[in-house]
């Protein structure tokens, strides 16, 4: 086949998950993570592609696997989760993709690879401007696909503007690049001239975070249920739970329904599955509620299993300073009482503390010395601790992710370092992420397995890392203070639709017909 007939498919996205309350995410903070240009985008397809979102990977592995075809690399940006993005870079981004695309001659599709809980400092929905603008671009009969976070919110304007949105089924999120190579085959089969209708209907309830496995639980339930609707000609089925940190107009829970359109019955069929799906969560509205263990109880069964060895080891979730739902990564909750209370075979993963990084690797491994939690960082959750401390290991640079959301993937937490605390041990590190993989650890020299009491500073998505450590019913989700509360009373929300469930209790909703 000439060059010139192979499939030409623009690849752009925007990856943020913004927390209302968290630090606004400019510039630096999506170039120490992601953020990537056309060339760069390139360099990494060329590549081994570890520098790419998941969804990338499996989306050009696919593209690769079925047939020649030529990227059109736009922008990648990728921040983690955290306060809405500057809008002045936001929209400097959006020029940029728009004159990328503009410029890049005949396109035959748009693959774009989102978050869908995305902000800037001036709109609620960041997402739906990078949809709409590439649907004004390409024009309306150049297919579009995108993939979504299931804690996305999927708008109308979103859905409009693209062909078909594929999000994932599992939280923690470890199909990634399945659902890569799933938007893949569908962007092939609309290449094939075949054709595709989706349905949204918005649910008005706001899901608690820690309610959101799809191994066990209400939105497991309902992920399977979507999933036995899934017959002809129905092609895809996504329900995004959405972000309650979000805080915006665009909250809920967004379920849409693909469907061919180029057969008879295919746009009834999607309208009657997303009625059916928003019809089960409704019904279901109750179980997604919170329930966390108090920090009393946490702290009462860490000295309990750090006084007796028979008993299996356990891991204390700090859910609500999650680095991957915009928590800093530094309360001292949890730290502080276990140290206090001198508790056996403690560490904790991760506190995110550049300065105290930066000041461990310039006195060297061996050294003793006051560490100061939070000096540069202190607001109402991050207080200043100060603690005696040995400096146990050093480390610095990328690695490669080994288990979980991680895996495959190159990560770069700039300085860390393992301090001593008493009976405790604590990983600093520079650069914000959340501890999901057991490799951020075992490189510092810890033998996860003989942990007594893991702190693990992530609301859920550290399960798929560290289970082949800890069974689920050793897994304790503590309810501390953190920008990332569960408790949705505690997150101040101002702007989210109303009336909405939990915060409406009493109010009445039907799925449309």
């Amino acid at each position: 086949m000439s060059e010139s007939l192979l499939p030409r498919i623009a690849i752009l996205g925007f990856v943020l998950e913004a927390n209302r309350n968290a630090p606004v995410s400019d510039r630096a903070v999506f170039e120490e993570t992601l953020y990537l240009d056309g060339a760069g985008i390139a360099a990494e397809l060329a590549g081994d592609r570890t520098g790419l979102p998941s969804t990338v990977q499996g989306f050009s592995e696919e593209m690769d696997s079925r047939g020649r075809w030529t990227p059109v690399p736009i922008l990648l940006a990728e921040a983690p989760p955290g306060g809405p993005a500057d809008h002045a870079f936001f929209s400097e981004m959006i020029e940029t993709m728009n004159a990328g695309l503009s410029e890049a001659g005949s396109i035959d599709g748009v693959y774009i690879c989102e978050h869908g809980a995305g902000l800037s400092t001036e709109l609620d929905d960041a997402d739906g401007e990078i949809f709409a603008l590439a649907r004004s671009v390409v024009g309306p009969d150049v297919p579009i696909v995108a993939t979504l976070d299931l804690h996305g919110h999927v708008t109308p304007r979103m859905n409009d503007a693209a062909d078909v949105l594929v999000s994932y089924r599992t939280n923690p999120h470890v199909d990634g690049a399945d659902r890569g190579r799933e938007a893949a085959g569908i962007m092939l089969d609309l290449l094939a001239d075949k054709r595709a209708h989706s349905v949204l209907v918005r649910v008005p309830m706001i899901c608690p975070s820690v309610s959101l496995l799809t191994t066990e639980g209400p939105y497991a339930d309902l992920i399977d249920y979507g999933q036995s609707l899934m017959a002809p000609p129905i092609i895809n089925v996504s329900i995004l739970a959405g972000f309650a940190p979000a805080d915006a107009t665009t909250n809920g829970m967004s379920i849409v329904v693909s469907a061919r359109d180029d057969v008879d019955g295919g746009r009834e069929a999607a309208k009657k599955v997303a009625s059916l799906i928003a019809e089960r969560a409704w019904a279901d509205r109750a179980r997604y509620l919170a329930r966390l263990t108090s920090l009393d109880d946490a702290i009462a069964r860490a000295l309990a299993v750090s006084n007796d060895l028979d008993l299996p080891g356990i891991i204390l979730a700090d859910v609500a300073d999650n680095p991957g739902g915009g928590g800093r990564g530094n309360t001292t909750y949890i730290l502080r009482r276990l140290h206090e209370e001198n508790a056996q075979g403690v560490v904790v993963g991760m506190m995110i503390d550049p300065p105290l990084a930066a000041e461990a690797h310039q006195l060297g491994e061996g050294a003793t010395f006051s560490a100061l939690f939070n000096r540069d960082d202190e607001n109402q959750f991050s207080q200043p601790y100060v603690a005696e401390a040995t400096i146990e290991c050093l480390a610095s640079g990328p690695f490669l992710g080994r288990r979980g959301i991680y895996a495959g993937r190159r990560v770069n937490l700039g300085k860390c370092a393992l301090l001593k605390l008493g009976e405790s041990r604590v990983v600093v590190a520079s650069h914000r992420q959340q501890c999901a993989d057991p490799v951020f650890l075992e490189r510092m020299g810890i033998d996860v397995s003989s942990v007594r009491t893991l702190v693990i500073k992530s609301r859920g998505h550290f399960r798929a890392g560290f289970d082949e450590f800890y069974a689920p019913e050793n897994i304790l989700e503590v309810d501390a203070p953190g920008l990332t509360t569960p408790v949705l009373e505690r997150l101040g929300l101002t702007r989210v639709p109303r009336p909405i469930y939990p915060l409406d209790p009493d109010m009445s909703w039907r799925a449309p017909t």
